[in-house]
């Protein structure tokens, strides 16, 4: 792009980081990029020549695809996302050919190494992995993010603009000139200003974080054997569910799909523990909890606070469903997300002492991570293809070696099980156990007093 087009751009409105968008760069601390991604799967191969072609015209209705994060000058603010003069989409488009023999294994192990493969963060935080290969006359792209630049609803409304049929781009001029250190400075002024005028909205925001956390009740994590030293590689497995079966077993209990994800979680983690003779009655998890349902492509970023649940792993997964049920109800009707205000303060101070890395190698809160994401209702298409399956790929970060990403797709729940498999050896056990879990919990007529029988350790 040359200068004088840049110089000739329009002013661009100042796009700064949120908190919570600098606490995904604090976290990002170990050996494992923290970055998020999707895989989807076609009917039909595709072409990657194609997929450049037309990313390079789509990516123009999303902004922050085409956008780079700097730094301010001294007290001007959080840093802006800025147009990148320079952006060619072929930098952040590649192939991968899958090896033989194409199956599932090796397309999970070409996606959770793109995940874990380190953007430049110099440049817009994301690419795509075209898939070839793969057997069945399938085809496969890897959509990759770091967190960073969006969290799972704000991916969702990225994913939306780049399948066919997204709305037309308003072909705003590009690249728009960067906002100069005066207006930096003046609307950071003016931001100080308005927290200060606002002072009892800010007290409530704590009230409401501070209450956010302490309606989860949950204990301290068990100590257990899952929670330890995680090193640089990554497995993926992926279960599935019918969506309408898993909605019915929640609504029989009063409870929510991810209700149901948290039960057979739970179960699973409790027998692999079990079989480690390392069993637990309860184990902790953190639930990622958004303060938006949606959001649009022009607004991406993080707006997500945790809430840590205590999710009992023994008893029969109907009776677990109902606990799991009674324990969440009371907490849907507090504003989603309030705790990202408290978690993003904390979590940054920490960092900026150069002790994040050592607390979360070392923490008991959370024994596993548990995402839960509505995806499209209806099959979509991708360059006249049509999406068979969208996966969820996420990061384990400190001494979780073992977290679970599930979404919904065109009346299919996948759930992702993402370990590090040197932790966990397990990997597909737990995964069988899993899709076990679910079994029994979509099986319609059992009530809570349900006896179901789980199965042995792998091998019995």
């Amino acid at each position: 792009m040359s200068s004088a087009r840049l110089r000739a751009g329009a002013v661009d409105p100042i796009d700064r980081a949120s908190p919570s968008d600098l606490l995904q760069l604090a976290v990002d601390r170990g050996p494992v990029p923290w970055q998020v991604g999707a895989l989807l799967v076609t009917d039909r191969p595709l072409d990657a020549a194609a997929v450049r072609r037309a990313l390079a015209d789509r990516v123009r209705s999303v902004p922050r695809l085409r956008r780079r994060l700097v730094r301010t000058p001294p007290l001007c603010g959080r840093p802006v996302w800025v147009d990148d003069p320079g952006f060619a989409v072929g930098r952040h488009v590649s192939e991968a050919r899958c090896p033989p023999p194409g199956d599932e294994a090796a397309l999970l192990d070409i996606a959770v190494r793109s995940v874990g493969t380190r953007l430049p963060l110099d440049h817009p935080a994301w690419g795509a992995v075209v898939v070839t290969g793969l057997a069945g006359d399938r085809g496969a792209v890897v959509l990759v993010v770091h967190h960073v630049l969006a969290d799972g609803v704000g991916g969702l409304a990225a994913l939306a603009r780049l399948l066919d049929d997204a709305p037309p781009d308003e072909h705003d001029p590009f690249p728009r000139r960067p906002p100069a250190p005066h207006r930096l400075f003046a609307d950071a002024l003016a931001a100080r200003v308005r927290a200060a005028t606002h002072l009892a909205r800010g007290l409530r925001r704590v009230r409401d974080a501070a209450g956010e956390l302490r309606a989860a009740r949950a204990p301290r994590a068990p100590r257990s054997s899952l929670n330890g030293p995680v090193g640089a590689r990554r497995a993926l497995r992926v279960v599935r569910a019918d969506l309408s079966a898993v909605r019915a077993a929640a609504h029989r209990h009063g409870g929510t799909v991810n209700d149901v994800v948290l039960a057979a979680v739970a179960g699973a983690v409790g027998h692999l523990l079990g079989g480690r003779g390392d069993g637990a009655g309860e184990i902790v998890v953190s639930v990622p909890v958004s303060s938006r349902r949606r959001t649009d492509a022009g607004r991406l970023g993080n707006a997500v606070g945790a809430q840590p649940v205590s999710v009992p792993t023994t008893g029969t997964p109907h009776t677990r469903l109902a606990t799991v049920a009674r324990r969440t109800a009371g907490r849907r009707s507090a504003p989603r997300g309030a705790s990202a205000f408290l978690l993003d303060a904390a979590f940054r101070a920490v960092a900026a002492t150069g002790a994040l890395p050592w607390l979360l190698a070392r923490q008991r809160l959370v024994t596993t991570f548990v995402t839960d994401l509505r995806g499209p209702g209806a099959p979509v298409a991708f360059l006249g293809a049509r999406v068979r399956e969208i996966v969820p790929v996420v990061s384990t970060t400190g001494n979780v070696p073992v977290v679970v990403a599930a979404l919904s797709y065109a009346g299919t729940l996948a759930l992702a099980v993402v370990a590090d498999p040197e932790a966990c050896p397990e990997l597909d056990a737990l995964a069988t156990d899993l899709g076990a879990e679910l079994e029994a919990l979509c099986r319609s007529g059992d009530g809570p007093d349900g006896d179901e029988r789980r199965p042995g350790p792998a091998g019995t």
